[in-house]
């Protein structure tokens, strides 16, 4: 590590890597560095890959979103909770260093019917260790109302996924605070 920053940034990494969740209570800390919290875990459903032919930069490829669910703590008293709708897409690219940058696009449908859209920009690069780093930074947009607080908020993300078991992936967004 060259600096305090440094530091700091790769505690938060392995704060998300680990699965932990920081501090609930959304005061900023005594140094002015981000804090983190658990906002939404979704599980999206998908199709099989579909390759998209090589482009300048790198192989592309199409990931159908076909459904799914997701669940959140929420905010004063609004948990989230709901169906991830089918529609969506992760596309992907190829790089010719093996990393992979995807971009997908989707709708969630919460429990009374709103509807909040996604789009989730991933960096995954899988290292000869076994090793893997999959962050996100993923922008929500939502309607006016109980879900309104998700338009007002930086969000950090991991990606993880669930094959075999399932032909699914799970996201986990923390708001930055």
């Amino acid at each position: 590590m060259t600096n305090r920053r440094d530091f700091l940034a790769t505690g938060a990494l392995l704060s998300l890597a680990m699965g932990e969740q920081a501090l609930a209570a959304p005061a900023p800390s005594s140094d002015g560095a981000p804090r983190l919290e658990l906002a939404l875990e979704i599980i999206a459903d998908i199709a099989e890959s579909q390759d998209m032919g090589e482009g300048p930069l790198g192989g592309r490829r199409i990931v159908p979103i076909i459904g799914g669910e997701f669940s959140g703590p929420g905010l004063h008293g609004h948990a989230l909770h709901g169906k991830v709708r089918p529609g969506g897409a992760d596309r992907q690219l190829i790089r010719s260093d093996g990393v992979k940058q995807l971009s997908a696009l989707y709708e969630l449908e919460t429990h009374d019917g709103a509807i909040i859209t996604v789009l989730n920009k991933v960096l995954v690069e899988n290292f000869a260790d076994g090793s893997r780093y999959a962050f996100s930074t993923p922008e929500i947009t939502a309607p006016k109302g109980p879900y309104d607080w998700l338009n007002h908020a930086v969000f950090v993300g991991t990606l993880t996924s669930l094959k075999p078991a399932r032909q699914a992936v799970k996201l986990r967004f923390f708001r930055v605070f």
